[in-house]
C-alpha cells in the first residue's frame, strides 16, 4: 500500500517517452516569485541537452537574460531576470492585450475609422487614410504610409501614399502601432503605462514593473503620435506570456478576454501572403500584433506557437504544444543584438532537449 501511495505522490514528476507533463493536470501560477523546476529530466528534459543549450547562449549568442517556464515554474534561466530593460517592439503585442477588456465590453469598436475618431497628423491624412479602422491598425494593414515619429520598422518599402485602400495590404508599419496607442488611451482615458500598472502588473503580482521607468518618444515634426517604449524584466516578460499561455486567465481570475487571446494569436496576414507581396519576416505570419508561426513553418512544436518581437533581441514566445513560454531579451544599451534567425535556434535547441 505504502508502494502505492509513493507511486501516485511521484506521479506528475515522472517522465514516460518524450512525453511533456499533461496540460489537464492542476495549473501552476507564481505568486510574488516563481516557482522552479530542479530537476527537469523529472519533467522529460534531458539535463545534458539543456547544458549544452547554456553554452550555446554563452559562446555564441548575446543574451542578457532568459526564461523558459514550463506548466508555470521556471524550467531553465540564464543572466540577470530581474534587470529593467527596453524591450523594443515587444511593447506592441503587450498593447493589443490591453485592448481586449475594452473591446469585449464595447468601449471600443475596432470598426471605427480614423475620419470617425476625429485625427490627422503633421500636414494632414488623404481622405482614403481616414477610412482606416482600429483593427487595421492593430493588424498593420491600414495602408497609411505617413511618417511615424519614430523608425525601426518597413516604411521604407511602403507602396505610394494613397494607392492602397485599407485593410488590403499588410506592412509593419510604426505608424498604425502609434495611433493605436494613442486611440487607446483616447478611448479609456488612460495613460498606456497606468493601464498595464492595473491590467496586467498588479493582478499578474509582476516583481520588477515600475511605472516612472517608463516613457514615450518620438520626434513631433514628423508625426504627433509618440511611441509607448516600455521597460521590463525578463521574469516579469515571462509572466505576460503565461497569461497569453493560459488564455487570459491567471489563478481564479479572468484578466483578458479567452476570446480576445484567440483573436490576436491567429494570424490575418500569412506567411505566404507577406511572401508574396515580398515583406515577409522569417517564418512568421501575422495577427494582431503578434507574430504567429505559419504554414509551412507551424508544425510539430510550432503548432499554435506566436511571438512579441523586438529589435535587438527581445522574445515573448508561447509554444502551446509544449506548454511552454520563452521570455528571451538583449539589453539594448549595450547595442549587441541577438538576430531573429539566431533565437529561433535557441528555441531549436531547446525543443531538442525533450527527452
Amino acid at each position: 500500500m505504502r508502494k502505492l501511495i509513493l507511486f501516485y505522490l511521484l506521479l506528475p514528476y515522472l517522465s514516460f517517452g518524450q512525453t511533456i507533463p499533461s496540460q489537464t493536470s492542476k495549473e501552476v501560477y507564481p505568486d510574488s516569485s516563481w516557482e522552479r523546476i530542479i530537476n527537469p529530466n523529472a519533467f522529460g528534459w534531458d539535463n545534458s541537452k539543456l547544458q549544452q543549450l547554456r553554452k550555446f547562449i554563452i559562446d555564441s549568442t548575446h543574451t542578457t537574460g532568459m526564461v523558459v517556464v514550463q506548466r508555470g515554474r521556471i524550467l531553465f534561466e540564464y543572466g540577470d531576470i530581474q534587470e529593467l530593460s527596453y524591450i523594443a517592439s515587444c511593447r506592441k503585442s503587450i498593447l493589443a492585450m490591453l485592448y481586449g477588456p475594452f473591446v469585449e465590453n464595447g468601449t471600443i469598436n475596432l470598426n471605427t475609422s480614423v475620419e470617425q475618431l476625429k485625427l490627422d497628423d503633421i500636414g494632414g491624412l488623404l481622405p482614403v487614410e481616414k477610412k482606416t479602422t482600429i483593427k487595421d491598425l492593430l493588424t498593420a494593414r491600414s495602408g497609411v504610409y505617413h511618417p511615424a515619429s519614430n523608425e525601426g520598422d518597413a516604411s521604407s518599402m511602403a507602396p505610394m501614399r494613397g494607392s492602397v485602400k485599407p485593410g488590403s495590404f499588410w506592412l509593419y508599419n510604426n505608424w498604425d502601432f502609434n495611433i493605436a496607442g494613442y486611440i487607446l488611451e483616447q478611448q479609456t482615458g488612460k495613460n498606456i503605462y497606468e493601464l498595464i500598472d492595473s491590467i496586467l502588473a498588479k493582478p499578474l503580482h509582476m516583481q520588477d514593473w515600475n511605472k516612472n521607468a517608463q516613457r514615450k518618444t518620438g520626434d513631433t515634426t514628423r508625426s504627433k503620435y509618440l511611441a509607448y517604449h516600455m521597460w521590463f524584466s525578463t521574469r516579469d516578460m515571462a509572466r505576460l506570456g503565461y497569461l497569453m499561455l493560459r488564455n487570459g486567465k491567471w489563478k481564479d481570475k479572468q484578466v483578458l478576454p479567452a476570446n480576445w487571446i484567440s483573436t490576436i494569436t491567429s494570424p490575418v496576414t500569412t506567411y505566404k501572403e507577406a511572401e508574396r507581396n515580398k515583406t515577409a519576416y522569417f517564418h512568421f505570419g501575422y495577427g494582431y500584433l503578434w507574430w504567429i508561426w505559419d504554414a509551412p513553418y507551424n508544425k510539430g512544436v510550432y503548432e499554435g506557437a506566436y511571438s512579441a518581437t523586438g529589435a535587438f533581441g527581445q522574445f515573448i514566445t508561447v509554444l502551446p504544444k509544449l506548454d511552454l513560454v520563452v521570455a528571451h531579451k538583449t539589453k539594448y544599451e549595450y547595442e549587441r543584438q541577438v538576430s531573429t534567425e539566431q533565437y529561433l535556434i535557441i528555441l531549436d535547441k531547446l525543443a531538442a532537449a525533450i527527452r
